[in-house]
């Protein structure tokens, strides 16, 4: 063999061997050897290598991310978008779950790929998405990744729920604390700032706006913010944890593979301790502060224009004249004012009376205050979490049975039945035309009339199923928006407003409340401080709320 027979061959052997990639991910940032990043990539080059019909074109490697979501793995998304580039043939990888392990994510790009000439080769998992049966494999395979991914994220929840209850912090510091290891220790420099905060607020009177403005003024540093600004300030003076408290699970996350945190409105239950660490301000100047607080949200709320906005509007009834309750603002002993609800007709008129012109006025409608109407609507939405799914179960029967009405009377499988026996009689045309006994004048009108039956019976089948989807489908929202109902949160005034149709004060012992699309009523006690019988409830504030159940839901309605 001479030099240029020598050299193309070497050419020929070239351009025979497959560029191939690599890539890996270590999901935490640990010094673990036998998973560590760089022992990974050692590995790969060091395989690649070893096939002779091989040439390595780069180590992709991702560090620290996690592996449920493609989203924010740089490296990955730089592989994909060289291999529709051209500019390798292979991709090899440790396992599914260090690729994807979202089943969906794991079907999509070797699809992509594949389109793309470019296959992936799961080492561990022994298969290589060219073959003809790797995509059936890869769905098995990734979804039983994806399921123990969840199975992880479960455990690791579960696990976190019990530390917080023995009192271990999961959280960053903040102003005023430090926290290591799950504990809270004072920081002295950020107290003085939260100190300052209050007493500006509780002992100074004066507002968040300008406690910020003067902070801004005085060259305070702001926490882990671009500015003080007054938003700043609230959340100070809200937080519990600055008077010892501790409640975690404040977000939760409802999709392990997004990963994506949501604010917890009552989906998952708190964590909550009491003097759990060292404070930074007195309990009693903390709650004062928020009485405060909330006593100018109040005076704020008495200035609106539309009284629409407050949720128990034009819904508080009287139980003597039916008429509607209006909102008055009352001061207490101490001064401190608070929102109640007094018959209309009583407020305008006073007791009842007859007037100058003969007419019967006024009324003994008791008044009722915002705070005891809010907690009823929150025992009530307690309740209904408690029921929830024979509640739903229900009345969703119920619902089924009335738009089921709507499908009656049409019978598909006796409808299919008339099509095959129409088309029987199509068929044996043929024959009757072919022995002469019709003229193809007559076949042809014939013909005609059956497929004119045909269509006509396939379009009523066509409606039919049209409409049991869309029954289907209705029955589906309807379902979902009573789960929305009737899975109450916490002191929420936007889902009372919505799901409240209207709350009867019969007197000051006794209250029916009726919500919207369920059938059925609430009746509460509102007791006396005094009897002992009863115990008492905490409202929002923390003041005793003596309220009790007086009479259970509507057994007619098959909810008990």
């Amino acid at each position: 063999m001479n030099r240029y027979e020598r050299l193309n061959e070497e050419r020929k052997i070239i351009e025979k061997r497959k560029r191939v990639a690599a890539y890996c991910r270590v999901s935490t940032d640990n010094e673990d050897q036998a998973n560590s990043f760089e022992s990974q990539q050692r590995y790969f080059k060091q395989y690649i290598e070893r096939n002779p019909d091989w040439e390595l074109y780069e180590i992709f490697a991702d560090e620290g991310i996690s592996g449920t979501s493609t989203k924010k793995r740089k490296e990955f998304n730089r592989m994909i978008a060289c291999a529709k580039n051209g500019d390798f043939d292979l991709i090899i990888t440790k396992e599914i779950s260090r690729f994807a392990r979202n089943t969906l994510d794991s079907i999509y790009y070797t699809r992509d790929l594949k389109k793309h000439g470019v296959g992936v080769i799961f080492m561990n998992d022994n298969i290589n998405t060219l073959d003809g049966d790797a995509e059936l494999r890869l769905a098995i395979m990734s979804s039983i990744a994806q399921e123990e991914s969840r199975k992880t994220s479960e455990r690791v929840k579960w696990g976190q729920k019990r530390q917080m209850e023995q009192g271990v912090v999961f959280g960053r510091s903040m102003l005023g604390y430090d926290v290591k290891d799950g504990k809270m220790t004072i920081n002295e420099e950020g107290a003085k700032i939260v100190r300052l905060i209050f007493h500006k607020f509780v002992n100074e009177g004066k507002g968040t706006h300008v406690i910020a403005r003067e902070l801004r003024e005085e060259g305070i540093l702001p926490y882990r913010v671009k500015e003080w600004q007054n938003t700043v300030i609230l959340r100070v003076i809200r937080n519990e944890k600055y008077c010892g408290d501790l409640v975690q699970k404040k977000t939760y996350t409802p999709d392990f593979l997004s990963h994506e945190k949501k604010y917890n409105r009552g989906q998952e239950e708190f964590v909550i301790i009491k003097d759990h660490h060292e404070p930074i301000v007195s309990r009693e100047l903390f709650e004062e502060a928020n009485r405060i607080l909330d006593e100018r949200s109040l005076s704020q709320e008495g200035k609106a224009k539309h009284s629409n906005r407050y949720p128990f509007s034009g819904k508080i009834k009287c139980g003597h004249c039916g008429a509607s309750y209006v909102a008055r603002y009352k001061t207490r002993k101490d001064g401190s004012k608070y929102k109640a609800w007094r018959c209309q007709e009583a407020a305008k008129h006073g007791s009842p009376h007859t007037d100058k012109a003969g007419n019967q006025i006024g009324c003994t409608g008791a008044s009722i205050r915002n705070e005891d109407a809010t907690h009823i609507m929150f025992l009530i939405t307690k309740e209904l979490k408690l029921r929830q799914t024979k509640i739903t179960k229900n009345l969703t029967s119920i619902i089924e049975s009335i738009i089921a009405m709507d499908t009656t009377g049409t019978d598909v499988k006796k409808l299919k039945a008339q099509i095959a026996g129409t088309q029987d009689k199509r068929t044996k045309l043929i024959d009757i035309y072919m022995d002469g006994n019709i003229t193809k004048n007559e076949f042809s009108a014939a013909r005609s009339k059956c497929n004119a039956e045909i269509a006509e019976l396939q379009s009523v089948i066509d409606k039919q199923q049209a409409m049991t989807r869309q029954q289907q489908e209705l029955v589906q929202e309807i379902r979902d928006a009573i789960n929305e109902i009737v899975c109450g949160v916490e002191y929420d005034d936007e889902f009372y407003k919505h799901i409240l149709d209207k709350m009867v004060v019969n007197d000051k012992d006794n209250i029916d409340v009726y919500l919207h699309l369920l059938p059925m009523k609430w009746s509460y006690t509102v007791a006396k401080a005094s009897k002992k019988a009863l115990a008492p409830e905490r409202n929002i504030s923390g003041a005793s709320v003596p309220i009790s159940v007086r009479s259970a839901l509507h057994s007619a309605y098959g909810i008990v």
